[in-house]
């Protein structure tokens, strides 16, 4: 029964918030347990075993033993019950070669597998600054998984090329004496803001990093340039160290092992001066063949190529300029592109033009043209600047050019090109071998297409098209060597984007008799290219006599109408002193 009997002992509360709930309250609690260290260790058993009274390594004692334990009664049992099984193992071993290679002779063939590719990761530049990937150089080992990258504005006059660290010129007015310190004060803070943020804003437009493909959230070593780089490369001798070109024509060394690249940033260890670098942005670095394993070769549009010891970047160990003709005054070319292969000769490289023509240079020609010979200047060359040049990583004798809207394929004894692939919709910025097939490269395009081309299968189109982004592509690297890789295609674009490819089999595994075929090609196109030139110069020799020939004739004919011309006036003079003569006679006769 209700009652207020008890209402004296409880004092209302205004307002009261009553919740009730079913549902039971749980609570979570994170607990985390101690890592357990695992540690495999092992030892090596030769021998053991022995009772304390035989010593191993008295023969004497362990054949006393051995005959004492032979005539044992369990010895003799343990024998007789194992010795069936063991014979019946051996058998079984005989039987079977469980190391037997069933099919080690025998290739593979991929040609009916269509040619494919697909997108694994994107590596996007961390800087708010929008530039272009400039280079791609994936590590010299085929087990590491890292790629060095440049980044850089290339475009002329681009507003983000000016530098802000320029000095800043903050103005202002007051009337009032008394707030003339604060006025200062303030001043002072603001210009030092600008600065901060200008020295802010050029870090980030002048960093490079090296990434590794198995985290694409994050840089695995930043690289601090003084001038944004456009080419940057691994050392293959020591591959903890790089080398790069930079905007203002600087060259830069880094070196991974240093104290500053454990924080994730490295700063170069040797930088080359102004007044003894290029002019011009650095169009490629390549490292050669030395004993040290020090140096390396440069080109830039300025029209020189340097060689350095990135020891001491002081100076140049040698320069020359690329100039079509040295003795007649001929045009200087601008590098865009080079390549060098220690296998075609420590001492031969290979530069495309800004001008679309291929420079060959050879140092041990010095002496004829400053070792500079420039391929076909004519209908042969391209029509814009040679984006790509390399040699075919097998046959080092033929390679592969770049430019306009083709790629062309030469051959190093001929002047004009073996191949030249069809004109493409739009214009070529770049490509490459692949390092495993023989027969397959890759080109990219200003609309962000990936082609391939496989000339073992067809050579009038290419084998497969891959739409990577709608940002012009820059540049293109794909990793590995002769012996293994090709199947990992980095591209990057003009908006800072890498894509990582992986291409399919068919595109990377080498086919059956795939080198000889390919060489089978190029030396054909190479006979028939120099037939043609052969007949071209026999057409010319014949068209030169012909002229020579008509030239005498001419010469002959006007000769002779002279000497016709002097008979008529002979036989002319002749009739008029005999018609003279024949008057006078007349005139004698005639009586007076």
């Amino acid at each position: 029964m209700p009652t207020n009997e008890y209402d004296d002992n409880y004092k209302p509360q205004n307002p009261t918030d009553s919740v009730t709930t079913t549902v039971p309250y749980m609570s979570e609690t994170d607990v985390n347990t101690d890592s357990v260290v695992m540690k495999s260790t092992s030892m090596s058993h030769t021998e053991g075993g022995w009772p304390k009274d035989v010593d191993f390594n008295e023969q004497s004692d362990v054949t006393r033993f051995r005959k004492k334990a032979e005539k044992d009664e369990p010895y003799l049992s343990a024998m007789r019950a194992l010795a069936p099984i063991a014979e019946r193992c051996m058998k079984q071993n005989n039987t079977v070669d469980v190391y037997e290679q069933y099919f080690e002779n025998d290739t593979f063939e991929h040609c009916s597998e269509p040619p494919s590719a697909k997108g694994l990761a994107v590596f996007r530049d961390p800087s708010p600054i929008k530039r272009s990937v400039t280079s791609i150089d994936w590590h010299p080992e085929i087990t590491s998984s890292k790629i060095a990258v440049s980044y850089s504005i290339m475009n002329f006059q681009d507003k983000r090329l000016d530098d802000p660290r320029l000095p800043v010129s903050v103005s202002i007015k007051c009337r009032v004496d008394s707030i003339q310190t604060f006025t200062f004060t303030f001043a002072f803070a603001f210009a030092s803001f600008i600065s901060n943020m200008s020295s802010f804003s050029f870090n980030f437009l002048a960093q490079s990093y090296i990434w590794d493909i198995a985290n694409s959230n994050k840089p695995f070593v930043e690289l601090v340039p003084p001038s944004p780089l456009c080419c940057l490369r691994f050392n293959p001798k020591s591959t903890d160290t790089l080398v790069g070109g930079c905007y203002n024509g600087l060259i830069t060394y880094f070196d991974l092992r240093k104290p500053n690249s454990v924080t994730g940033t490295c700063a170069p260890l040797e930088t080359s001066i102004v007044e003894k670098s290029h002019h011009d942005p650095v169009s490629d670095v390549f490292w050669v063949s030395s004993k040290t394993g020090h140096q390396c070769a440069s080109v830039s549009t300025d029209g020189k190529m340097m060689w350095w010891d990135t020891r001491k970047l002081g100076e140049p160990l040698d320069s020359l300029v690329l100039c079509s003709d040295v003795k007649s005054g001929g045009v200087t070319l601008g590098g865009s592109s080079l390549e060098y292969n220690s296998e075609a000769g420590p001492t031969k490289y290979l530069v495309g033009t800004e001008q679309g023509s291929v420079v060959s240079v050879n140092l041990r020609n010095r002496k004829m043209n400053n070792g500079v010979a420039v391929y076909d200047d004519g209908p042969g060359k391209h029509h814009g600047p040679v984006y790509s040049i390399q040699r075919n990583p097998t046959h080092n004798k033929f390679f592969l050019s770049i430019g306009d809207w083709t790629a062309k394929i030469w051959a190093e004894d001929l002047k004009t090109p073996i191949i030249t692939t069809k004109y493409h919709s739009n214009y070529l910025t770049g490509g490459c071998w692949s390092p495993t097939r023989v027969g397959v490269f890759y080109t990219i395009t200003m609309d962000g297409v990936l082609n391939v081309w496989d000339f073992y299968h067809r050579q009038n189109e290419a084998a497969y098209t891959h739409k990577v982004g709608n940002a012009a592509l820059s540049s293109i690297a794909v990793q590995g060597n002769s012996q293994a890789g090709g199947k990992l295609v980095a591209v990057g674009d003009v908006d800072g984007a890498i894509s990582l490819l992986e291409v399919c089999n068919s595109l990377a595994q080498p086919q059956k008799n795939e080198k000889s075929g390919i060489n089978n090609i190029f030396e054909r196109e190479t006979r028939r290219e120099k037939n043609l030139e052969a007949r071209e110069r026999e057409i010319k020799r014949a068209n030169a006599l012909a002229e020579e020939k008509t030239r005498q004739e001419s010469m002959e004919k006007e000769a002779g109408s002279d000497e016709t011309m002097d008979g008529t006036l002979r036989q002319i003079d002749e009739k008029f002193k005999a018609l003279m003569q024949h008057d006078s006679e007349d005139e004698k006769s005639e009586p007076l």
